[in-house]
């Protein structure tokens, strides 16, 4: 059956448009650019001082850009905030890697974390003066959850006898001593050791 003249198309309407792959991947790289403009200027701003016009400024893009990647200002700090995290799980895999499950491994994962969250202290600020959002409150627990997830094997191959939510007050713990080193701007050794032995104690019974 013959298309109508309303459906037949015209070879040359799409003519110099780049393909949908190549587009999708502009799209990316440019959201990419404003997420780490974000997170470069998070070191020196801190959450009031993050403004639209800074970021764009920074990535050397427009005000309408931004908006059509993030909507509005808030979906841009939750985005900056699963980027730092999604980063931050990269490096504490990439610490997991060819260790066995125990409390070795649950070393290297809480110094990664610990150390990373100091490298980049100012990001790290801008992401707690957040968590009175809603939203970003929201993503906190969704990662806490996840890193519970990641540690589970950890605390059954130490016996636990609760080991999911072993994992998951063991996974508090970490968060606490990150904020107060976060707070005395330096490392704990105390804390971390303190970390340390309580992985290593007997596991209870009964």
């Amino acid at each position: 059956m013959s298309a109508s003249p309303s459906q037949e198309t015209d070879p040359d309407a799409n003519a110099g448009a780049p393909p949908a792959g190549k587009r999708q991947a502009a799209a990316a790289e440019t959201r990419q650019r404003l997420v780490d403009a974000g997170l470069r200027l998070a070191e020196q701003t801190g959450l009031m001082g993050l403004s639209v016009n800074l970021v764009v400024d920074e990535a050397g893009v427009s005000k309408g850009t931004f908006f059509h990647h993030f909507g509005d200002r808030s979906s841009y700090v939750i985005g900056l905030h699963r980027e730092f995290h999604d980063r931050l799980f990269d490096r504490m895999r990439a610490a997991m890697r060819g260790l066995e499950p125990g409390a070795d491994r649950l070393d290297a994962i809480a110094g990664t974390y610990l150390d990373t969250c100091l490298e980049r202290r100012g990001v790290r600020a801008l992401l707690l003066e957040a968590r009175a959002d809603p939203q970003i409150a929201e993503e906190i627990v969704a990662r806490n959850t996840a890193s519970a997830a990641e540690v589970l094997d950890d605390f059954r191959a130490l016996g636990w006898p609760d080991p999911e939510q072993t994992a998951r007050l063991w996974v508090g713990l970490v968060a606490e001593v990150a904020l107060l080193e976060h707070a005395a701007s330096r490392r704990d050794t105390k804390l971390r050791r303190a970390l340390t032995q309580l992985t290593r104690r007997t596991a209870p019974t009964g």
